[in-house]
């Protein structure tokens, strides 16, 4: 795991002092609110609909057990002891005042945290596989390189200020658990016919009002050259992306306008022209090797094959073979598991997590886990190195805090933005629809099988409603909430977005629409197939049918 040297902590030091001040002039009455506004948001402040909301950056989402404990202290002393995990892998406190927002910042730079960048014209957090390092299908880990693309990106003097915020996924496992088409920029890593470790660059991907999947820009760039060749493509949207229009301004825009052929031709042109630029940015080997050292493995013990002992207990529990089933994986290190922690109790708000379960998976990591923790962007934990002897204890352990759930990839693991509850740009709440859905899916969810059901409250997508399964857009109609459905998206390598079904629902609907099209997808699906492939097979119209002969 990356640790700040002299300089990061340095830079933050002098940060939250100028912020410190920024915000005693605020409160003097010697800053406006419009005057302010710029300066919180290059800090993680937003002012939502009933207080101020910190957004904190987790880097490509991984934690340690220092800096989780360090967010639950955020959680227990300065909001109302719950913090949010979010789809682009951060934490969110909804609760806070200004007045100590400052305090907050020198809090969360002890255990090396800010909020800079999540917010503004410019990059977000950099994301990846959640089971980065430990995945048995990856090429490589990908964490040092979002670790190099985040310390190149932060605070770029040249892309600081880009048409719009720019959102970047890296993958390198065979299966896309980083979501990498619905971002800006997505990288895949690949190997060429001499083994040789580099990119896939794809551009032009994002959800909102427009949603479009990314395309590929080139096929392989050679890993030395990264760097380089995203410095070209954001050149190309700096130069070209749209600044006087709000809805036009995102890259995926200037992509669609031009046309992949034409950005791609721009790309190469400004990478021809970099000339000796290109050396400047080059990523030499030692540099790579230097940062994969900071990712090194953990020690692993030598695990004896306790796959037995494993299996004699899940004959035992019922329950704990269910867990076992839905919420571990594979790990490349013999005798480990991946142990994912849900954050999906049924009835509760998704992602959320209080002071007191933070603690928890701090102190289960410490001792089960190297110390380390992963946010997922579908807001679930992740305990990355659990020895398999030890998944019954920490079962029990999860069990008595309320993170036992075994619900991962099944309908009640459901994605949901804040919405209306407490974002000030939703148009329909989506945690009571959330709640409604999770505890009404329940019963037969494991018969339904994997299913993912996203939903956001307003058309900025942040629940990624367009690629779920089935997806639910919050919206107001006539003064009053309702709901648009799609079904068919998907985030996955063969990503996909959902299609329409029909007319958008009240909220009071939206339990029995969904219980309509699952009934349709268990109807037609052959040889246990997943939501994705039945509706690859059959297309839209059965699902808009058995709503249609419903109404």
């Amino acid at each position: 795991m990356y640790h700040y040297d002299e300089y990061d902590r340095r830079f933050l030091e002098e940060r939250v002092a100028q912020y410190r001040d920024q915000v005693r002039r605020r409160l003097a009455g010697q800053l406006s609110e419009d005057e302010f506004r710029s300066l919180r948001l290059m800090n993680g402040l937003y002012l939502q609909l009933h207080a101020y909301m910190l957004r904190i950056s987790i880097p490509y989402g991984t934690l340690s057990s220092a800096k989780l404990r360090g967010l639950a202290e955020v959680a227990r002393r300065w909001d109302k002891g719950y913090g949010h995990f979010t789809t682009r892998q951060n934490i969110q406190f909804n609760w806070i005042h200004l007045e100590d927002t400052p305090d907050i910042l020198v809090h969360l730079a002890t255990v090396e945290l800010h909020g800079i960048q999540t917010s503004g014209n410019s990059f977000r957090n950099i994301t990846t596989d959640p089971f980065a390092g430990v995945a048995a299908d990856e090429i490589d880990d990908p964490r040092p390189y979002c670790e190099i693309v985040r310390q190149w990106s932060a605070l770029h003097p040249e892309f600081s200020f880009l048409p719009r915020k720019f959102k970047i996924a890296i993958n390198a496992a065979s299966e896309d658990r980083a979501a990498v088409k619905i971002h800006d920029l997505g990288l895949n890593l690949r190997r060429n016919a001499a083994g040789e470790i580099g990119f896939e660059v794809l551009v032009g991907g994002g959800l909102g009002r427009t949603p479009i999947l990314a395309q590929t820009v080139r096929d392989f760039v050679p890993r030395r050259e990264l760097l380089a060749y995203i410095t070209a493509c954001l050149r190309v949207y700096n130069q070209y992306g749209r600044r006087d229009n709000l809805f036009k301004s995102r890259i995926k825009i200037l992509v669609q306008s031009l046309g992949i052929e034409k950005y791609r031709a721009e790309v190469e042109d400004e990478y021809a022209a970099m000339g000796a630029e290109r050396d400047a940015l080059a990523l030499p080997d030692a540099a790579v090797a230097a940062m994969q050292a900071q990712f090194a493995p953990p020690a692993y013990r030598e695990a004896a094959n306790d796959d037995a002992e494993l299996r004699r207990a899940q004959a035992a529990e019922p329950e704990f073979a269910r867990w076992i089933e839905r919420n571990t994986r594979p790990h490349k290190q013999a005798g480990h598991a991946i142990v994912i922690v849900s954050l999906k109790p049924l009835g509760r708000p998704t992602g959320d997590c209080s002071a007191s379960q933070m603690e928890t998976v701090a102190e289960l990591a410490d001792t089960l886990s190297f110390g380390e923790v992963r946010v997922t962007h579908d807001q679930n934990l992740v305990l990355p190195h659990v020895r398999k002897s030890a998944l019954y204890d920490l079962w029990l352990r999860l069990g008595a805090a309320d993170l036992a759930t075994p619900n991962i990839g099944l309908a009640s693991d459901i994605i949901a933005c804040p919405g209306l509850d407490y974002c000030s740009l939703a148009t329909a709440r989506s945690i009571p629809v959330a709640q409604a859905l999770s505890r009404h899916l329940a019963e037969r969810e494991v018969a339904i099988g994997p299913l993912q059901i996203k939903i956001s409250g307003c058309i900025n997508a942040c629940g990624h409603h367009h690629v779920g399964h089935i997806g639910i857009l919050g919206l107001e109609k006539n003064g009053a909430e309702s709901y648009q459905i799609t079904v068919g998206g998907s985030d996955s390598a063969r990503a996909a977005l959902g299609g329409i079904v029909g007319p958008a629902v009240a909220a009071d609907e939206v339990t029995a629409t969904v219980d309509r099209l699952v009934d349709t997808y268990l109807r037609l699906r052959r040889d246990g197939e997943r939501f994705p492939d039945t509706y690859r097979r059959v297309g839209l119209a059965p699902f808009k049918e058995a709503l249609y002969v419903a109404r």
